[in-house]
């Protein structure tokens, strides 16, 4: 018996449409296309810029609503998202059950669901916020969905390609909390940036099988020896000390928020070098954990701390 009461969701022969979002279980379809964890973790990161921008939380409704608007743009980036790698999500065993590759939700439907969720999110913003902020959000949809998943299929490039969008949210809550851009989003943008790095190619590495049969050029997945790899991760590991640093010297926050940086960013390169050292599927996931501890910890202590000196 099927649950949702359509014909054949798995072939696709009657599938879901996008006006059709009364049922719970239909919901969950179209919500999961919005990749909702990814976005709790941009909603953090867009806090933690607002927040220290200014040092504090007001004017609240400014704030909620630069929540809710990029909230709504990062979502309708992930229903984009899967909508462009819709073929080649059916091609790998990690992705084939999405909604997509199995017809549970049409093309069209998903294409018109994203879109209006990046131009709502992005209207909000504009109009509630400031113009700076929607720019930016329209911005970080523009480079991931038309820039960097293409790229994907092209060049391992696209992996320092899709860390600036990843990089963006905590810069949009700054413009939005400051209405302009400085040194200190500069720095939450490059800590985000760096860290994405060896963080992702711990993904890559894990999944190297999967991507190699989507045509994904990650660089874990055509790297045979495995050295190009190491390399960029005892780069981003080693550049990641210093630009965890920056926000210390910039007084956005203090020596608590310094020390623990410092401590975590070692953390991360020792985790990094283990993983390099013996390529190898614990090793891996221990620097995405190390890589997955290390981002809310720094940036609470940069908020923390930063309410400290205030």
């Amino acid at each position: 018996m099927n649950p949702l009461g359509t014909k054949d969701i798995v072939s696709g022969k009657n599938p879901l449409s996008f006006g059709a979002l009364m049922s719970t279980d239909t919901y969950r379809l179209y919500l999961s296309l919005t990749k909702p964890r990814i976005g709790v973790m941009v909603l953090v990161s867009t806090f933690i810029g607002y927040f220290l921008a200014n040092g504090t939380v007001e004017p609240l409704p400014r704030l909620l609503f630069t929540l809710f608007g990029t909230f709504l743009s990062v979502a309708g980036s992930a229903v984009l998202n899967n909508f462009v790698e819709r073929d080649t999500d059916k091609l790998m065993a990690r992705t084939s059950r999405r909604v997509l590759p199995t017809g549970q939700v049409s093309p069209a439907n998903a294409l018109a669901f994203g879109v209006t969720l990046v131009l709502s999110g992005t209207a909000i913003l504009v109009l509630q916020v400031n113009l700076l902020t929607g720019f930016l959000a329209l911005l970080s949809a523009f480079l991931y969905v038309l820039v960097y998943t293409p790229l994907k299929r092209i060049t391992w490039w696209n992996t320092v390609v899709g860390a600036i969008p990843g990089a963006l949210p905590p810069v949009g809550g700054w413009a939005a909390a400051s209405g302009e851009l400085s040194l200190g989003a500069l720095a939450l943008f490059l800590i985000l940036f760096v860290w994405q790095h060896p963080h992702f190619y711990s993904i890559a590495w894990l999944y190297r099988d999967d991507y190699r049969e989507g045509g994904h050029q990650m660089l874990p997945a055509i790297d045979e020896t495995g050295e190009r790899t190491a390399r960029h991760i005892m780069l981003f590991s080693f550049v990641l000390i210093p630009v965890s640093m920056v926000p210390t010297f910039l007084g956005m926050s203090g020596l608590v928020y310094g020390a623990g940086a410092l401590g975590l960013s070692l953390y991360m390169l020792f985790a990094g070098y283990r993983f390099i050292s013996r390529w190898d599927e614990s090793s891996a996931r221990g620097l995405l954990r190390a890589s997955l501890y290390y981002l809310p910890t720094v940036l609470l202590l940069a908020v923390a701390d930063a309410k400290f000196l205030s």
